[in-house]
């Protein structure tokens, strides 16, 4: 443990660390590193009830959401990872019979609405000690992270029933689940994307080489010629930094004009998205600092031109999308409408963990 505060462990230090810095980039290897955290704690923390543990958890949340605000990522692994406590402790204090009726019942649509006001009236007693806890824990901590692992493939496996023959597919700079969703459609149906290079980074060049090594016939498009190029697009593909609770995009910056340019020409647009990027949180207009984040602008207005010294000049790196200007949203498990989240948020997350702090 660090000194000042008893929940924050060098291993936690480090990541907050490797995220601020740049060395850990991706949602992938950011959700990896921060499930395997979890799985020292579960394994390794002194702890003898579930109530416990929880409370180590969401301590090792609120550390990452104060030095962490804009990777919503991290607190909604530690939400799962509250959640499957939360299962597995009631599963272990359930009578076998109960466990048959409720295993014999499908998770109806008014049961999902009235856990709530079913919850609150009744809470669960975390304080009991059971001895299979821990092991049970860890073993379906492995198996999130199998599905972590799985997450880009299950996606991948879609795509030959969105992408078809001669169509042309607009995208915006580098996303890795973009990428494996194009390259895994049949090699027959040809068909063209056009990236957009999302000025000012332009990761939209290594988007494009690696679809045109892939024989791909990949085109890269200023920004500015998005609105231009959208009338000959078939669909929209885009990948997302997390998803609202409200079902908008926390996107890269430059989704917004994109997702504007496809609802002017009725063009749908489809966003791929993980199960973990998932979050149960609101934009508020007043929340920018934590919302966004602020990149170099270096390449737009470099320092040393004489204007520099009398201009403000900002490069956010996020966007907001809002949930009317997305069509389908595709994740590990199916396709879903934006007005479908709140239901996978019930799936997902306890509503008693949406808040952290």
């Amino acid at each position: 443990m660090i000194e000042g505060n008893k929940y924050l462990t060098k291993e936690l230090a480090q990541l907050i660390h490797d995220v601020k810095v740049g060395k850990l980039v991706g949602s992938y290897p950011i959700s990896k590193y921060m499930l395997e955290n979890l799985l020292t704690i579960v394994n390794s923390t002194t702890w003898k009830t579930a109530d416990d543990l929880m409370i180590i958890v969401r301590e090792t949340g609120k550390i990452l959401i104060n030095a962490l605000p804009q990777e919503a990522i991290l607190a909604n692994i530690v939400r799962r990872c509250l959640k499957i406590i939360r299962e597995e402790y009631d599963e272990l204090n359930m009578p076998q019979q109960a466990k048959q009726i409720d295993d014999s019942q499908a998770a109806s649509l008014q049961k999902l609405v009235t856990q709530n006001s079913e919850r609150s009236e009744k809470r669960s007693d975390y304080t009991n000690s059971h001895v299979d806890l821990r092991e049970n824990l860890i073993n379906h901590l492995n198996e999130i992270e199998n599905e972590l692992h799985l997450s880009h493939d299950n996606l991948s496996q879609q795509a030959p029933e969105h992408v078809h023959s001669s169509e042309i597919i607009l995208t915006l700079g580098y996303s890795k689940s973009v990428e494996k969703f194009l390259k895994s459609v049949p090699k027959e149906r040809k068909f063209e994307v056009v990236v957009a290079e999302c000025a000012p980074s332009c990761r939209g060049h290594m988007l494009a080489q690696s679809l045109a090594n892939a024989k791909i016939d990949a085109t890269v498009i200023p920004d500015s010629a998005i609105f231009a190029y959208m009338s000959r697009v078939n669909k929209v593909i885009i990948g997302t930094h997390s998803v609202l609770a409200d079902g908008g995009l926390r996107a890269a910056s430059g989704a917004f004009t994109v997702a504007l340019a496809a609802k002017h020409h009725s063009t749908p647009v489809i966003v791929l998205v993980p199960m973990f990027k998932l979050s149960p949180v609101f934009l508020c207009n007043f929340e920018q600092e934590a919302f966004n984040l602020v990149g170099n602008t270096e390449s737009v207005l470099p320092y040393n031109t004489r204007v520099s010294n009398a201009i403000k000049a900002y490069a956010p790196v996020f966007d907001y999308v809002p949930p009317e200007l997305i069509t389908l949203f595709i994740s590990s498990n199916g396709g879903y409408t934006p007005s479908y989240v709140y239901r996978l948020l019930t799936e997902t997350y306890h509503p008693d963990d949406y808040e952290l702090k």
